[in-house]
């Protein structure tokens, strides 16, 4: 019995080992993508966009649907009518005992209100055509920005990794020369301390990461969280004629296409003061006739309606579309303008990241050499550990500005393209 517990207990200790072993397996197959197949799949896959080209599908239908009421009509029925007995005098029937009767309609309407909701509801397929378009601008610049996401929360991880290791060797120093006899429990604590409080910074910046692939993983529709590739890189984009890049921007063709729509039932308000007015033909079939009925008979009517005192409500609704008109013109002002500071911003920004970028490039590396000589220092006897300290730290601040400044300038040179309208190619 002995040996059979034995056996279990390493038969359970082995398992337990192939599961941690397991679990980095796992972590790694985390999928990932580069950065035009992450926006190319995020258009495609996401639920938002579906919706958006459901909406197009639906100003289709409601196109048609409006059409219906100012097309052609047709109409047949038939009508069958028993009664106890026939009716007539003197031996004539007027009225069978039974009789069925065959009618159609056939008929045309004429409404000028009716014509123009046809080519309104056109105009309705044009924005939601040009507002799907932005929808999918939208969904590549989310997916875009959870990738770059990625990427600046890697870079930090790879700077407090060194930060991290620089601290563990400088305890490994300390612990060293505590036990040798050469140093002193304050030392050892310091450098201690600071290894734990780069190994705290360090947990939340992966969890950073992690919650950025996650995001990318949803933008993505994806099942998980996906992983970014290699770091994408962005051509500074030139403006040329503002006439150029407005035209490329779709939330502003989406709003020129709200304005025209909005123009347009303006325009057509007057067509509401017009009298509508139908053509009717009538055939009508009994079987068997009667004495003053029939068998065949048609009529033929036209007919012309309009109100004469409506309490106002024309008036009113014409008043709400030029309402409505001017508000999509002052929308499209608000965004125009909204859209030359986006512009300007993303110039300057590349401009003064630029250099921004360089400077914090030789701080680090001025940090880092800072440190090296400190150390250096300290393991012959002429510092205190709290100026390595200071120098790990400075160098870690100074690497961190130097990465931050690096996604700063990828992201100005990123928001540019968005702003002139060229992303997504």
């Amino acid at each position: 019995m002995r040996s059979g517990l034995a056996l279990i207990l390493r038969l359970s200790a082995n398992f337990f080992f192939l599961a941690l072993a397991a679990v980095p397996a796992v972590a790694q197959t985390m999928p990932t993508v580069e950065f035009d197949e992450a926006v190319r799949r995020a258009i495609e896959q996401n639920p938002t966009v579906a919706e958006a080209a459901q909406n197009i599908q639906r100003a289709e239908a409601l196109l048609r649907q409006t059409k219906s009421f100012v097309q052609p009509f047709v109409s047949a029925g038939i009508t069958n009518t028993t009664l106890n007995s026939e009716r007539g005098f003197n031996g004539l029937v007027t009225q069978p005992q039974n009789q069925s009767a065959i009618n159609a309609s056939v008929g045309m309407p004429f409404s000028l209100s009716q014509w123009a909701a046809v080519e309104q509801s056109r105009d309705q397929i044009e924005v939601n055509t040009r507002s799907a378009a932005d929808v999918r601008k939208q969904i590549a610049v989310t997916a875009a920005e959870a990738y770059l996401n990625i990427i600046a929360a890697r870079r930090q991880v790879e700077v407090t990794e060194r930060a991290l290791q620089s601290a563990r060797a400088h305890l490994d120093f300390a612990q060293k020369r505590l036990e040798g006899g050469a140093g002193s429990r304050l030392n050892q604590l310091r450098a201690a301390q600071e290894a734990s409080a780069e190994e705290a910074r360090l947990d939340a910046i992966r969890l950073v990461l992690r919650r950025a692939q996650e995001a990318l993983g949803v933008v993505m529709a994806a099942d998980g969280p996906v992983d970014a590739g290699s770091e994408p890189v962005f051509e500074t984009a030139t403006p040329g004629e503002e006439t150029e890049w407005t035209a490329a921007r779709t939330d502003l063709q989406f709003q020129t296409s709200v304005q025209r729509a909005a123009e347009r039932v303006v325009r057509d308000s007057w067509k509401d003061q017009i009298p509508a007015a139908a053509v009717a033909f009538n055939p009508l079939y009994l079987t068997p006739s009667g004495l003053f009925q029939p068998a065949r008979t048609w009529s033929m009517s036209i007919s012309a309606s309009h109100d004469i005192f409506d309490g106002g409500l024309r008036r009113s609704n014409a008043r709400l579309r030029e309402v409505a008109r001017d508000q999509a013109n002052l929308a499209f002002a608000g965004l125009k303008i909204q859209a030359r500071s986006e512009v300007r911003v993303a110039q300057d920004a590349i401009e003064l990241l630029e250099r921004a970028r360089t400077n914090a490039r030789l701080s680090a590396e001025q940090a880092v050499e800072v440190l090296k000589i400190t150390t250096q220092a300290f393991e012959v006897g002429a510092l205190t550990n709290l100026e390595v300290i200071d120098a790990q730290r400075e160098a870690r601040d100074a690497e961190t500005a130097s990465a931050l400044a690096e996604d700063a300038l990828i992201r100005a040179k990123f928001d540019l393209l968005v702003a002139l309208g060229k992303f997504p190619r």
